[in-house]
């Protein structure tokens, strides 16, 4: 936290000292992103000499700008963390240097001679710094590894592993650890388990997964005086081999999540776990814990239990397959499966249940587009396509979270310590902006002080035919929390549910492996206890600072599970902020290395025309997703014409002063592909054409021309009609004179006639 000094600056009021980290921007200057949460302190280009981005230091406001913008200095340099800093090597005049792929570094880094190794001008190395920058001298440093060439295939991937410090090489005791462990299920595994291996349990995944976590089964089954089924949701059981504070465990937690890029997986357990002893691969016997439910018709979970088993996968089934299936009984994958069939269409019907009783419920269900990158064998952009989300994806969605909350019921039940998956309403300031936005819109709806899911979810159904539906479900979305692990249960607002957990990953996410510890603790009638962890690191302090400009902590909305000893709580709170922040870390990460990608896919793409929507609009341009490429690229405000344009936050969109043109979320326009930034991550659009025209009410009230419909100025018009005129009698260019003769009587015949009345 910030050093609360009393001290005053000359009466100014300004606090003396306040404590935070150095965040650099690429054209020179840079912020103190404070611990306390408050507005970040502005540091010009000269103040950034002496810093690096990162640093934690102590700094002074010194100023205000006149938008009320704190400036300061840095007074000290509390901590440099030992971070390594990656770039191409480059050898000018005779020095030789390291340019940072980072540009928030903001400098160079001198490599003295002898200390570059076997580094080779232009590839791309790893430096560790050996002399800090000073007023008067850049940074100094050493080649510590060298990554390989900038064109080399996967490199993107490698800068960002280290760029974002995700661990991506296991210890030698995690190795040797996993090495001992059987190739498949002993003897002595099967004691004290339910033998489900008779049972056509079947995992449903994509067609590129290479680990199977989960597996399902349905039967009609009597639940209380009515029909029903009985759905089984079996889960590897890692933690039978991932014994607390073993070697693995300590890698995992340090890992926390896998990371996922195009063509890679860094995993967060060995490969003989993830894709062998743990994955539920067909045909053989695995270990797994199984939730088993009894649902009712009106898809409510009438009962449940949980316990320890060994099953057999009967099949290996991709969601294209099970769709074609569902959608044709009789057609050649439903032959292939014949056996298989009817337990498909068992969990196609309680998946119409449970999804009745999440439209009941009132869980968010937005329609969002997701895509997926194609790449050739060089690590190449092929193409981008959209994820079709089929009734196959969405029955496996549905059985997974059932199985999550009643893994969370069972925890909250036993009243013992565990993690919770919470998801929290709008903070105060988002609801006000939501109002807003919908008043502005004249939507005709809005959100209540204490809104509850179905709220949200009826403004979008609502809206759904009108012409800025998709403007509307972002900005729904928008308003809405992160989600995040902790032991205290809050409740899942946008799945509307009291208590939630992850608990159908253990392979990929290290909540969930906890969460099955947790459970097995209670079916032994033993309570869980979370060892003495690492000390979180700088994923974690990111989501502290983020999480500090809550309002208030959500402790009071549901029950909590019986009051741990003090000490216990916070390790289960370091454990979900540890985990909560490491999956930050790998999203950004894993969006790092899709933007470079997309950047180095679109440099053959310069000078190319493309119609995209608006997807944001900011108070310097807007940003616009291309339709066929779903890329994303900014046209500055000084691309979208001569006039002042406004930012409106209200109404989320850029508005012409003169002509009373609007860009909002949704805008459809045509674009020209101008400039891609390869080190920064960023396309720049032109405008080409505007696809929305100016409503009649604008234009009356503007007193905008005619001919300035569709965002074209009215001499265009002019231009496009003389020339027009000029072809018909044969002429190649019409005249200059002509010109202005067709502008003014273009001028003429948009003047308001008087009226005869």
């Amino acid at each position: 936290m910030y050093s609360k000094n009393i001290e005053r600056n000359n009466g100014t009021g300004l606090l003396d000292e306040i404590e935070g980290v150095i965040q650099g921007h690429r054209d020179g200057h840079g912020y103190v992103v404070r611990d306390d949460g408050e507005a970040d302190i502005y540091l010009p280009p000269n103040e950034m000499r002496a810093v690096l981005h990162r640093d934690r230091v102590k700094a002074r406001i010194v100023r205000h700008d006149r938008k009320g913008r704190p400036e300061g200095r840095v007074v000290e340099i509390v901590e440099r963390p030992p971070h390594p800093i990656i770039g191409r090597l480059l050898h000018e005049s005779g020095v030789w240097l390291v340019a940072p792929e980072d540009k928030r570094y903001g400098q160079d880094v001198l490599i003295p001679k002898g200390a570059t190794g076997l580094a080779k001008s232009g590839q791309v190395v790893v430096v560790e710094l050996t002399e800090p920058p000073s007023l008067y001298g850049q940074p100094v440093g050493r080649v510590k590894e060298i990554l390989g060439e900038i064109d080399d295939p996967g490199m993107e991937i490698e800068i960002a592993v280290r760029k974002y410090g995700v661990p991506h090489e296991f210890s030698e005791a995690c190795i040797a650890q996993a090495r001992s462990l059987p190739d498949k299920v002993r003897a002595q595994d099967r004691k004290k388990r339910v033998d489900l291996t008779d049972v056509p349990l079947v995992t449903i995944d994509g067609e590129d997964a290479r680990d199977f976590d989960d597996a399902v089964y349905c039967e009609p089954a009597r639940v209380g005086r009515g029909k029903g089924w009985r759905l089984l949701v079996a889960i590897a059981d890692v933690s039978h081999y991932v014994e607390t504070g073993n070697a693995i465990d300590v890698d995992a937690y340090d890992r926390a999540t896998s990371v996922y890029f195009p063509r890679r997986v860094i995993p967060m357990l060995p490969e003989k776990l993830s894709n062998g002893l743990c994955s539920l691969n067909p045909e053989v016997d695995r270990l797994c814990m199984v939730c088993d439910m009894l649902i009712t018709a009106a898809g409510d979970i009438h009962a449940y239990q949980f316990y320890p088993a060994v099953m057999h996968s009967n099949a290996r089934m991709t969601y294209t397959e099970v769709a074609s299936i569902l959608g044709n009984t009789r057609g050649p994958e439903a032959v292939r499966r014949k056996d298989l069939v009817p337990h498909f269409l068992n969990l196609h019907d309680v998946y119409r249940a449970l999804l009745k009783a999440r439209n009941v419920r009132g869980a968010v269900d937005f329609e969002t587009t997701e895509t997926q990158i194609i790449c050739d064998e060089n690590g190449r952009i092929e193409q981008i396509v959209p994820r079709v989300r089929n009734d196959a994806h969405k029955l496996i969605e549905e059985a997974m979270l059932a199985a999550n909350v009643c893994a969370a019921d069972f925890i909250q039940q036993a009243e013992v310590p565990g993690l919770y998956r919470v998801h929290e309403g709008p903070t105060p300031e988002k609801k006000e902006v939501l109002r807003g936005y919908l008043k502005a819109l004249g939507v005709g709806m809005t959100i209540s002080d204490d809104p509850k899911p179905a709220e949200f979810q009826k403004i979008a159904e609502a809206t759904r035919e009108r012409p800025d539906a998709q403007q509307i479900s972002t900005m729904l979305l928008r308003s809405m929390q992160q989600a995040i692990y902790t032991p205290i249960n809050s409740g899942h607002f946008g799945l509307a549910y009291e208590a939630y957990t992850h608990f159908t990953s253990p392979i990929r996410r290290y909540p969930d492996l906890l969460v099955h510890r947790v459970i097995k603790a209670i079916l032994a009638k033993e309570r869980y206890q979370l060892p003495a962890l690492p000390t979180p690191g700088e994923a974690h302090e990111k989501l502290a600072r983020r999480l500090a400009s809550r309002v208030a902590p959500p402790t009071q909305k549901l029950k909590k599970p019986a009051a741990p000893p003090s000490r216990e709580l916070q390790a289960w709170e370091a454990a979900g902020f540890h985990c909560s922040a490491n999956e930050r870390r790998a999203d950004e990460a894993s969006r790092d290395v899709e933007a470079w990608l997309k950047c180095k896919y679109m440099r053959d793409h310069l000078g190319e025309e493309y119609s995209g929507v608006v997807t944001a609009a900011t108070s310097f341009g807007i940003f616009v997703t291309l339709d066929t490429m779903y890329v994303e690229g900014l046209v500055h405000i000084t691309e979208l014409g001569g006039e002042y344009f406004k930012f409106d936050e209200a109404r989320q969109e850029l508005r012409g002063e003169r002509t009373g043109i609007r860009y909002a979320i949704g805008t459809r326009l045509r674009i020209q592909v101008s400039r891609v930034d390869l080190d920064g991550r960023k396309i720049d659009f032109r405008l080409v054409r505007e696809g929305e025209e100016l409503t009649a009410r604008a234009m009356k009230e503007k007193g905008v021309p005619a001919g300035s419909e569709k965002g074209v100025p009215v001499k265009a018009s002019a231009k496009r009609a003389a020339k027009k005129a000029a072809a018909s009698k044969g002429e190649k260019k019409p005249p200059a004179q002509g010109v202005k003769a067709a502008a003014k009587k273009a001028a003429a015949k948009s003047k308001p006639k008087k009226s005869r009345r």
